[in-house]
């Protein structure tokens, strides 16, 4: 099969660097294809930058819908665009971070999500309402660690996202999600060094994938993500418009 993975910033080196972590746990026949948008910030932190990459993704999955692949993951933890991009495209679309909660449910009783920046934390928040998972997750940490700081992380910044692990730990939970798709490749080190499963969303969302593939399930059309209305769209968006 063959998986689109998305990095809906477009910062390429972050790109490559998941693309490892997904190959490393894929399937030997299933082929990762790693894109990240042509327009957008270079690392999604704020509402604002959620935005502005949510429109230019939409453009990604378009493309890809071309070129025959059996998904789609998004990979960022936000999960932006997700409901969009589920209505344009014809096979399943997984969001990182949905995928890792699954996950972390099926191998703790109470998880905490690990991430950077402390304003994401609300993000995350949301994210646990409305995929219903609340009551499963103990604790959000943010250090305040820049996103494109993971692409060559220092030991200092290593040692925080190693503190912020222990202090969840300490606080009840049994396993970590971590919430930036650039901690990808941190995953097993940190599950080695702390003896949890510490779960990280782009491999999650791949092993996700592969099993909707193989069990011939693909994306609802009937209903919330049906194809979208035709209608005409002006300036930059008007590649959209349909009659």
């Amino acid at each position: 099969m063959q998986i689109h993975l998305l990095n809906p910033n477009t910062c390429q080196a972050m790109t490559l660097q998941m693309a490892e972590a997904a190959k490393a746990v894929a399937l030997p026949s299933t082929v990762i294809l790693p894109r990240e948008p042509e327009h957008g910030p270079l690392s999604i932190e704020c509402a604002r930058d959620e935005v502005i990459a949510s429109a230019a993704l939409l453009d990604e999955i378009q493309k890809a819908e071309t070129l025959a692949v059996d998904a789609h993951i998004i990979a960022c933890f936000g999960d932006p665009g997700l409901d969009a991009a589920r209505e344009i495209a014809s096979v399943p679309v997984i969001g990182i971070a949905e995928a890792a909660f699954h996950l972390a449910t099926l191998v703790s009783y109470r998880f905490a999500v690990v991430t950077t920046m402390k304003r994401t934390i609300a993000t995350a928040e949301h994210l646990l309402g409305r995929y219903g998972f609340e009551q499963q997750c103990s604790g959000i940490y943010a250090s305040d660690l820049a996103v494109l700081d993971l692409e060559q992380l220092s030991g200092e910044h290593y040692e925080l996202l190693l503190s912020d692990c222990r202090r969840a730990l300490a606080e009840g939970a049994e396993a970590i999600v971590l919430g930036c798709a650039g901690m990808a490749y941190l995953a097993g080190e940190l599950s080695g060094t702390l003896g949890v499963p510490v779960i990280d969303g782009v491999c999650a969302a791949v092993k996700l994938a592969e099993s909707l593939s193989q069990l011939g399930l693909s994306i609802a059309k009937s209903g919330q993500y049906g194809a979208p209305y035709p209608k005409l769209f002006k300036g930059r968006y008007q590649h959209w418009s349909q009659r």
